[in-house]
């Protein structure tokens, strides 16, 4: 483990794990590294796998400003630098994988392939949530019962005993700031200009981001495709975690970084 200073002076936290081409994970909204869980294992089989705490969150600083789609990928690419990575795959998820395509956006030099999981385009073009999930949502209630099928989170609960929070840590303060770095997300007018090759990853039942949102930005990020969980709600990485982590595999194998 070790720290990266950002250009505002900013620490974050910052791990890795494994060897190979890197590859940064960005996790969802309000989330440490420690959302990724045994996803991090799994991918670092085959890769260099970088992960870090955004700021507000996990171990890293809290500072005031900097809280934005388009300032969380400034920070990961500082991540990259601070580590020596000229060039990566990049994974996110949910508001990370709004994060990611500002990677890939603004610095497409950086960015081996992309991975974008159960995201939008933002409010604005997306395909919206339901009313009542979006409520909750904007309330900054409990969203378990959006995050798994239930029979799923009955089982993890029966064999492990818990089922982690993604969001301990995480002052409401920064949660909130998180949330309006989220809701703002618009990257419509760039998403055509995007080089990297790109695979959108979705859960069928997913109400937290709907999955048609998948098929929105495979239109309009040139070549990109889609694949679809059958069954999963927003965490398909975790209810399908092997089948997740083979289709993101074997697609990153397909492009490796030269």
């Amino acid at each position: 483990m070790t720290t990266v200073t950002t250009s505002d002076g900013t620490r974050l936290y910052v791990k890795e794990q494994g060897g190979g081409d890197p590859l940064i994970l960005l996790p969802g909204q309000g989330s440490s590294h420690l959302m990724w869980g045994r996803t991090i294992g799994l991918l670092a089989a085959r890769h260099r796998v970088v992960v870090f705490d955004y700021r507000g969150t996990g171990r890293s600083d809290t500072p005031a400003d900097g809280y934005s789609t388009r300032g969380f990928a400034g920070d990961a690419v500082a991540v990259l630098d601070g580590l020596g990575i000229g060039r990566a795959h990049v994974y996110g998820f949910s508001m990370g994988g709004r994060v990611a395509q500002w990677v890939a956006i603004d610095h497409p030099e950086r960015v081996g392939a992309l991975v974008l999981g159960a995201t939008t385009p933002g409010d604005a073009h997306g395909v919206p949530r339901p009313a009542h999930v979006d409520e909750r949502l904007g309330a900054g209630g409990d969203l378990t019962e959006f995050l798994h099928n239930p029979g799923w989170a009955r089982a993890r609960l029966r064999v492990e005993g818990v089922c982690g929070d993604w969001r301990a840590g995480t002052s409401q303060r920064a949660a909130l700031r998180h949330y309006r770095a989220s809701q703002a997300h618009d990257s419509w007018d760039g998403l055509a200009s995007v080089t990297a090759p790109t695979l959108c990853v979705h859960g069928t039942e997913d109400v937290l981001n709907v999955a048609a949102n998948s098929d929105l930005l495979a239109e309009r990020i040139p070549g990109a495709r889609v694949h679809r969980i059958p069954g999963a709600q927003h965490a398909y990485f975790e209810e399908q975690e092997a089948e997740a982590a083979e289709v993101v595999l074997d697609f990153l194998a397909q492009h490796p970084i030269g």
